[in-house]
């Protein structure tokens, strides 16, 4: 079965809570199984300073969904706790991104594969790197390496995995 890996973050409405009902959503999709999940993760908002922390995670799954359907359900996933999109960067209940689909490298109005900021993210790269310390992504090195660089950001470890 094909290896996707998905961030997940939350400022609203008990974060914490928000990424572990997250977990379980994802775990419910058809096809798809969660293979490891990262530690949670709290980091200062980027883009947009004015609102809390968010709570990050990311997980690596394995599924029979192709990429858009699993893009089109981790968007209905969002849609179902509530997220509303009033500008960009704005605080959210729940932001589910596909990172990764095996190798796939794809350009599509719905999805880019590899996410197009996904090395520019230590939000993301940290429990990325914690999960799939192999991973190397083109272009960019080892996700060890591309997380090491982006130390600096204020980005704080909470909870072990299970």
């Amino acid at each position: 079965m094909p290896k996707a890996f998905i961030a997940l973050g939350s400022n609203l409405n008990e974060p914490v809570s928000q990424i572990g009902r997250a977990f379980q959503a994802i775990e419910k999709l058809p096809k798809t199984q969660i293979v490891k999940q990262s530690s949670l993760y709290k980091t200062a908002p980027v883009g947009y300073d004015n609102q809390p922390d968010f709570i990050n995670a990311v997980v690596e799954v394995s599924t029979d969904l192709s990429p858009q359907l699993l893009m089109k359900s981790l968007l209905g996933i969002e849609q179902e706790f509530g997220r509303e999109r009033p500008f960009p960067n704005a605080p959210r209940v729940l932001d589910l991104d596909l990172l990764l689909y095996d190798d796939l490298i794809l350009n599509t109005e719905l999805l880019t594969l590899p996410h197009p900021r996904l090395h520019l993210r230590g939000f993301v790269l940290l429990p990325l790197a914690e999960i799939a310390p192999d991973l190397h992504l083109a272009s960019y090195g080892n996700v060890v390496k591309l997380a090491e660089i982006h130390r600096t950001q204020e980005i704080e470890k909470l909870v072990s995995k299970n």
